[in-house]
């Protein structure tokens, strides 16, 4: 049968109604046969009625959307298909039917006008015409040329396919016949099918066309490469076995033989427990029996490296001398009583039960408070090595725990690394950043640091990679954060927490002229008698360079001014002492960049100063009320959370309900809006603990009385007017005395939370502690009206 002279086979003109076939994951091409397994009810009904009339189905691709449908309408099959013919049926005991189907021509759908008891579709036969131009004629050469070189490499395709697609004359019926050969998908065949340009069908099939040779050609040559290496493996392991047959003749010990008489010399010297060297001498005993050019041997060989440079049971002299640990730290660090008491305690106790188990310390407190550099003088007051990881970022598990050892590139975790960098079992071991470690589809490394800080389960701590138990439980382990809420709640429970709040100024100054400068003159390769410093600078400087609980910042600016009487001295422009004033220090800094602006922003009605908490310490905010006429509007920004927003309403219904009582005309709200704002915007808010300020700001508006200079509050209030307890009060206290506020208002149960905070600290300050809203606003608003 010639495929490009189908309509003149048996099959008479096409109607314009034709049972339908819809088909899964097929599609039948014009000139081109087809099986098909057709099984449905529906039809087989569609084919019988073809045979009884004129042979001739209409076959349509079933749409992604419609596979899993019993019925099938319009709506669910491609309106592109083919009009084909039943060349050949076979009836299955089953009931089922075999096919072989011709595509006779394209067509389009254009309704479907009976369902029952098969479909019949009133079609439209599409005649498929071209131009012979000479891009098509190229494209044509191309695509034969590339068939032909898929039939010569390819093992499933016969010979006689690449000559019967050369004697096809008709371009459509070559585009179709390698369309129905190749290797693509139902819907791509669907695509090609739909196009009406002869040109696109022709680059489309050859695109696909080429895909596959490519895929075939690549496929042969990794075959080629394998069978080769597997010849020259077996060649070399040949080889290598004469050669070891003809040196023990000899009496010549291989390299291979040295390098494990070397390991095994090696292990014999090293302190291990039993299990650990079990496992040793197993895999020493597998490296003799594997050839030392196998992968296979060079993992062995690393693992057994891991276990003998681990330091499984070497430990450091301890300083057990609590007067010289005292003085490394009060060297190192200036005040942080309570972080200083801990690890003497610790220390002490060790010097009276030597097997104790190491503590797992969180310095908890804002940037630049000293919590890492405090870690380098822990390690240095007990007199034993330190090592630091960062956990910041970190978020696959297997950083922490390692990878097994079936995978390629396998290596244990942080923690094991770090043991054997540092060499001994017994390290001041920090964890920075614990508050920032995240979690994926890779695991949750807080989980897999459970077992790290758990004293009770750290004696036997087994790495992915090593699968063997490892004592940490002599590792002094110390963790640092900003914030406690983000770390695990079950991670948060085995730590003891030991706060560091942010320093007020006298405290900056101290710690400047006692440790920032001289190590800045020193870093900066200038002598004692080069430069100094007075106080006034210092105060200067942190008043008007630097906004922060830490010394961070200020250490950067002594650090500026270093740099540039550093360069007037190698430019020999200096040839005296140069003496840092506040002068000096603007002049080399440049202008003020920090102003205060608690004095200035309450000294008219409506502005209240609040306290807050952030990760970076404690600071103070400003609430700001402002009256305006309307009628009982509302309206609230600087991007205030839920928690803010519901003290702003409970606040305002307060004031309402007392209005009387401080000159307020009850029916301000039908007259007024209220708008209330919390600079600064771009930063969010959110919690309660800034009530009592909101209520002030409001009420102050309201009765045209401001705040007094220098009172700031904190404190969540309720609708029947109580002040409740807040969190977070030390690191607002210190942030009010950095500020200047001369009084604070607390709820009386905040009291207790001071006796944390030296009273030197807080000297100049005065507190006021209430238990109800007007107490506040009674001790906040002046008496004169503006």
């Amino acid at each position: 049968m010639e495929f490009n002279n189908i309509e003149n086979y048996h099959f008479n003109k096409i109607e314009n109604q034709v049972p339908l076939q819809p088909l899964k994951n097929t599609v039948v091409l014009p000139y081109t046969a087809t099986p098909l397994v057709i099984g449905k009810k529906k039809s087989i009904a569609a084919v019988q009625r073809a045979m009884e009339k004129d042979r001739i189905i209409g076959t349509f691709l079933i749409k992604p959307e419609g596979l899993n449908k019993d019925d099938i309408d319009f709506d669910d099959i491609y309106s592109i298909g083919t009009a084909t013919g039943v060349l050949k049926l076979l009836k299955m005991p089953d009931s089922s039917l075999r096919l072989l189907v011709q595509g006779l021509k394209k067509v389009q759908l254009e309704k479907i006008i009976k369902s029952e008891p098969c479909l019949i579709g009133r079609i439209e036969v599409i005649s498929e015409t071209y131009i012979r131009t000479n891009r098509v004629e190229a494209l044509l050469s191309n695509l034969n040329d590339k068939f032909q070189r898929l039939v010569s490499i390819s093992s499933y395709l016969p010979d006689e396919l690449g000559s019967a697609v050369l004697n096809l004359d008709d371009p459509f019926s070559v585009v179709y016949m390698i369309a129905s050969i190749i290797n693509i998908k139902a819907e791509e065949r669907q695509k090609i099918l739909e196009l009406t340009e002869l040109e696109e069908k022709l680059q489309m099939v050859l695109s696909m066309l080429n895909k596959e040779v490519q895929i075939l050609e690549l496929g042969g040559k990794i075959q080629s490469e394998v069978a080769d290496e597997i010849s020259k493996t077996q060649r070399e392991y040949y080889l290598r076995e004469q050669m070891k047959a003809i040196k023990k003749e000899l009496g010549e010990s291989s390299s291979q033989d040295a390098e494990i008489r070397e390991l095994r010399e090696q292990m014999e010297g090293l302190d291990l427990p039993d299990e650990v060297r079990k496992v040793a001498e197993k895999e020493i005993s597998r490296m003799e029996s594997i050839s030392n050019v196998t992968p296979e041997y060079a993992v062995i060989r690393t693992y057994v490296d891991w276990i003998k440079d681990l330091p499984w049971r070497i430990s450091t002299q301890y300083n057990l001398d609590l007067s010289q640990a005292q003085q490394i730290l009060e060297q190192d660090h200036y005040d942080l009583k309570e972080v200083k008491e801990r690890i003497i305690e610790y220390l002490a106790v060790r010097k009276l039960k030597e097997d104790m188990k190491g503590p797992i310390l969180c310095f908890v407190g804002p940037p630049g408070v000293g919590k890492t550099s405090l870690g380098h003088s822990i390690a240095n007051a007990l007199g034993r090595k330190f090592i630091r990881i960062s956990l910041g970022g970190m978020r696959d598990e297997a950083e922490i725990r390692g990878h097994r050892r079936t995978y390629i590139g396998a290596m244990p975790g942080k923690i094991l690394q770090s043991m054997k960098r540092v060499g001994t079992n017994d390290p001041v071991f920090m964890m920075d950043e614990i508050d920032k470690v995240g979690a994926d589809f890779r695991g949750d490394p807080s989980s897999a640091l459970l077992e790290v800080l758990d004293p009770e389960q750290n004696g036997s701590f087994m790495d992915h990679y090593v699968d063997l138990p490892f004592d940490l439980s002599k590792v002094l382990f110390i963790t640092t954060a900003n914030v406690l809420q983000t770390i695990h709640p079950a991670l948060r429970d085995r730590m003891e927490v030991l706060r560091l709040p942010g320093y007020i100024n006298e405290e900056k100054i101290n710690i400047a002229e006692t440790y920032l400068i001289p190590k800045q003159i020193q870093e900066h390769g200038l002598a004692q008698a080069q430069i100094i410093f007075e106080e006034a600078a210092i105060k200067n400087i942190i008043a008007n360079y630097t906004q922060e609980a830490g010394v961070r910042n200020l250490e950067r600016e002594i650090a500026r001014i270093c740099r540039k009487v550093a360069y007037r001295v190698a430019n020999e422009e200096l040839k005296q002492v140069e003496v840092i004033n506040e002068l000096k220090a603007r002049e080399y800094l440049g202008p003020q960049r920090v102003f205060p602006e608690s004095a200035r922003r309450t000294s008219t009605p409506g502005v209240a100063t609040g306290l807050a908490w952030t990760e970076s310490g404690g600071d103070i905010l400003f609430i700001e009320a402002l009256q305006m006429p309307g009628k009982k509007g509302l309206t609230i920004t600087g991007q205030l959370g839920d928690v803010m927003q519901e003290s702003v309403k409970a606040s305002l219904s307060y004031i309402r309900s007392v209005a009387h009582l401080y000159g307020i005309k009850d029916d301000f709200y039908e007259q007024s809006d209220l708008h209330i704002h919390v600079p600064a915007g771009a930063i969010p808010k959110d919690g309660p603990s800034a009530g009592t300020a909101i209520a002030t700001a409001i009420a102050s508006v309201l009765s045209g009385r401001a705040v007094k200079k220098g009172v700031a509050m904190t404190g969540e209030i309720t609708l029947a007017g109580l002040v409740l307890p807040v969190g977070g009060i030390k690191e607002k206290v210190l942030a009010a005395k950095r500020a200047g506020i001369k009084t604070i208002v607390l709820p009386s149960r905040n009291k207790v939370d001071l006796d944390e905070i030296a009273p030197d600290l807080i000297k100049g300050i005065d507190f006021f502690y209430v238990d109800r809203v007007d107490e506040v606003l009674n001790i906040a608003l002046s008496n004169k009206l503006h």
